[in-house]
């Protein structure tokens, strides 16, 4: 049974530009500023896309060379077999289920703006922050039907994808007239905070959790019904639009609101909307920012699906996770996997998403390191191999690849300012690739070698 090509153009664009643009440019935007400065956000978001575009290349040569389901483990397997198949796999898995599991929390948070206080049924406190049982009853809710539409099929979740997308546009573009009809230049200022190397990094460590989505594309790309050489093109065009929209958002709230107002604000996107077009203004951003949960959801329960479908097949994760729905098509066990962690997430309550998108930034940099170090194996190992779409000065990208993933991937380290904290991401991030190695030597256990119908 193998899984059914359905997607087109615009399906696949707006599956990698929905999971780029999520919940986070509503409520973090403030986050970005009071960290970097206007201008210091804004050099963070287009020093980490410069670098995902080079990754982006490296990935548009790879995909087009191996269009199957799983991407960047199947390139890593080529290269450096098992064991690097599984490390990049499963880092690619924590950020996307890091990501799921935050738009589980999130989505209580957008309908507490809509409908009032979820805060009814305490039950216990995290952080120092109370956990109760109607705000994570709406997470629940939103893990299981999101699972139920992409066990029903691609192309639903496609449909899904592609007009809910449109919203979040259309709620972009309201919030930036606004900010050029309406803002002030002088709300720009500081222009940077805390010195401009240091509020530049501050924000680059979380760019990755944001604008990781454009590698959704190739883990879905044995459904994807374009040539070759056309995905690898998609996936460059989803870097370069989620880096353009990151932008835009942060100069636009920076406009409407000076420093003051941007700290007062519960939602700076949204109070920014509000303050420019009045309350259905501000209304409109927060269906742009649920459509954005929808998207990125979606996506990633999609993409993380694959790559747990992609790892089962190479005989590294259990083989249940290799099943296709009998009528569906698609890899239901894996599905079933994220739902149930996205139902467990809200009851940690609001503190787990800053924990989640730090440590699956993480999860982002490193897969994206295999995957240039990867390029590189192949390029000198398999210069033959055939490649619809060959990235110009290959051998000089793939080393600027390397460099930028490395060097993000240190921000993180205690040494940076950006690092992980300590006991909480660092915890998940034990935890997880604790898990990966147990999981792996499972299923290495009596393991056949598959053939994942890679040809040269």
């Amino acid at each position: 049974m193998q899984l059914e090509k359905n997607l087109s153009t615009k399906d696949t664009l707006a599956l990698a530009f929905g999971c780029m643009v999520g919940w986070g440019w509503v409520v973090l935007v403030g986050v970005w500023v009071a960290k970097g400065g206007s201008i210091g956000a804004v050099g963070g978001f287009v020093a980490a896309s410069a670098i995902l575009l080079v990754v982006a290349l490296l990935y548009a040569e790879l995909a087009s060379a191996m269009p199957l389901a799983g991407g960047a483990q199947v390139y890593s397997w080529r290269a450096f077999g098992d064991i690097g198949a599984f490390v990049c796999g499963w880092s690619l898995i924590f950020a996307y289920v890091s990501i799921t599991t935050f738009e589980a929390v999130a989505l209580p948070q957008v309908i507490e703006y809509l409908v009032g206080d979820l805060n009814q049924v305490a039950l216990w406190s995290i952080a120092g922050k109370q956990v109760y049982l109607s705000f994570a009853a709406v997470g629940v809710f939103g893990s299981v039907l999101m699972g139920v539409i992409n066990i029903v099929g691609v192309k639903t979740s496609a449909v899904l994808q592609t007009t809910v997308t449109l919203v979040i546009l259309l709620a972009g573009v309201l919030l930036m007239t606004g900010a050029v009809t309406k803002g002030d230049m002088a709300n720009l200022d500081p222009w940077f905070v805390g010195g401009s190397a240091a509020g530049i990094m501050a924000v680059m460590v979380m760019a990755p959790f944001l604008m990781g989505g454009f590698d959704v594309i190739p883990q879905a790309a044995e459904e994807i019904n374009l040539p070759p050489r056309k995905i690898g093109h998609l996936i460059v065009y989803a870097v370069v639009m989620g880096g353009v929209w990151y932008c835009c958002i942060i100069l636009a709230v920076a406009m409407i609101f000076d420093g003051e107002q941007l700290a007062a604000a519960s939602l700076p996107a949204v109070d920014a909307a509000e303050k420019v077009w009045g309350s259905w203004g501000g209304t409109f951003l927060i269906l742009g920012g649920l459509a954005g949960i929808v998207t990125s959801w979606n996506g990633f329960v999609m993409g993380g699906s694959r790559s747990i479908y992609a790892l089962a097949k190479m005989g590294l994760l259990p083989k249940a996770f290799t099943r296709l729905h009998p009528k569906y098509k698609t890899p239901y066990n894996a599905v079933l996997l994220i739902t149930l962690l996205g139902c467990i997430a809200p009851f940690f309550g609001r503190q787990i998403m800053v924990w989640l998108a730090n440590a699956g930034s993480f999860g982002f940099m490193l897969a994206y390191l295999l995957v240039a170090l990867s390029f590189l194996s192949l390029r000198k190992n398999e210069p033959n191999m055939a490649r619809p779409f060959v990235v110009p000065y290959g051998r000089y990208l793939g080393w600027l690849g390397v460099i930028g993933s490395l060097g993000l991937c240190l921000l993180y380290l205690p040494i940076s300012p950006g690092a992980l904290v300590w006991p909480s991401e660092w915890a998940i991030l034990i935890m997880w690739y604790g898990l990966g190695a147990a999981a792996f030597l499972a299923a290495r256990l009596g393991r056949q070698p598959m053939d994942l119908g890679v040809k040269g």
